[in-house]
């Protein structure tokens, strides 16, 4: 499936899935990331996110800063590698998948990343700081 198809059946909610995991909130940023400009495939990426959250009652399950981390991570590994294949992408960078254990523990405090806040708002990294 391509970058653009990926993102229709998304916005579309072709497949009716009642989940959507990790590795696929990853596929969909690298696909906005692909179709659009930066601020413009993060504000379609969060804003499909909240539609998907809302339409199962889940509304809770959104964290803004959760988002617009991996976001930025995953456009910033894209933009050193000029990577736009989906597959190698995915392959080159592992750490990305990881969601329990995974790489915004080297950023955020487990407290700040669970807080009403992170969730409402983009919160800058509190680890290293």
């Amino acid at each position: 499936m391509s970058n653009a198809q990926f993102i229709r059946a998304f916005e579309s909610d072709v497949d009716q899935a009642s989940s959507f995991h990790h590795a696929d909130h990853v596929r969909l940023a690298f696909a906005y990331l692909t179709e659009y400009p930066v601020l413009q495939a993060l504000e379609r990426f969060s804003n499909a996110l909240r539609r998907f959250a809302k339409a199962r009652g889940k509304t809770q399950l959104y964290n803004e800063t959760i988002t617009c981390a991996y976001f930025f991570l995953i456009h910033e590994r894209m933009a050193r590698s000029s990577n736009t294949n989906w597959e190698e992408f995915a392959r080159s960078n592992p750490d990305l998948f990881l969601w329990k254990g995974g790489v915004l523990d080297r950023y955020y405090a487990a407290g700040t990343l669970n807080s009403e806040l992170a969730r409402m708002v983009f919160v800058l990294p509190d680890k290293g700081l």
